[in-house]
This record gives structure tokens, sequence and C-alpha cells, in this order.
């Protein structure tokens, strides 16, 4: 389990909407991914999660952007985060009114000092729907 990071000063003014911080940070919602039922229905509940997460976002200086697949279909709904230089998260299991949550973990994310997206203070979908966590390259090691 990855540890809880430190919450700088800061961070209050992040989750209030920092917009330099916030602009580092670019949600990726699979807007192929079908919905519990596996329908085919267009709009896909893909789309659906991404509108729902510009809606959420539309305040904020967070980029959402949308793919064909992310390649977690057993998880459903899926979305990344991703900030330069720092870990790159893939969360499933989410659900087409989780934008929300997906711009509080953006959120919290911008305000890392570590590049991890901190434990503490993550909606309960993201803590639950994590399906991958990926390093940095200059983090890898031979």
């Amino acid at each position: 389990m990855e540890r809880d990071s430190s919450f700088p000063a800061e961070t209050a003014d992040i989750l209030s909407g920092d917009s330099d911080a916030l602009a580092g940070v670019t949600v990726i919602v699979c807007a192929s991914c079908r919905d519990e039922t596996g329908s085919d229905a267009h709009p896909r509940a893909g789309e659906a999660l991404a509108q729902d997460t510009r809606q959420a976002a539309s305040a904020e200086n967070i980029r959402v952007r949308t793919v064909e697949c992310l390649g977690n279909c057993k998880r459903r709904l899926s979305a990344a985060i991703l900030r330069d230089g720092c870990w790159s998260y893939v969360f499933g299991d989410l659900n087409i009114a989780s934008g929300a949550d997906l711009v509080t973990g953006a959120k919290l994310f911008a305000t890392s000092t570590d590049g991890l997206i901190p434990w503490r203070g993550r909606p309960d979908s993201l803590k639950r729907g994590l399906v991958a966590r990926i390093p940095p390259l200059d983090l890898l090691k031979d």
C-alpha cells in the first residue's frame, strides 16, 4: 500500500482552485467504456463520465481528455490521472457520476510533494477503484 503524502499548507488553496498548480494535471476518461449491463448504446457510459468530469472541472484549470480505450474493460468505467514527472494512476469501477471524484483526485495530486495522490482525502471511488500506479520514466531501474 502506498504511503500517505504530507499535506502542505497550500493544499487548501489547491482544493479551492489554484490554477497554476492544477495546470499540470490531466484527467483522461475512457470514452468507449460501457455501463454495467455491457450495452452498446450510444452515447456510451464512458462518454457520460467524460461529460460529468468536464462539468466538475469547468471552473478549474484541469485538462479533461478522452481516449478510445484504456484496456481496462473488466473494471468497466475507467479513467486515468496524469501529472508530468509524477506517477500516473488508472482507476476502474467508476460510474457516470464520478466526475467530481476525479476532479478531487486531480486537485490532491496537484499539491502532492512526492508525486503521489495522497490516500487521505482521496474519494472512496478512487481508493477502491485503483487499478494501477505507473511510475515516471526517471524512476525506472535497470
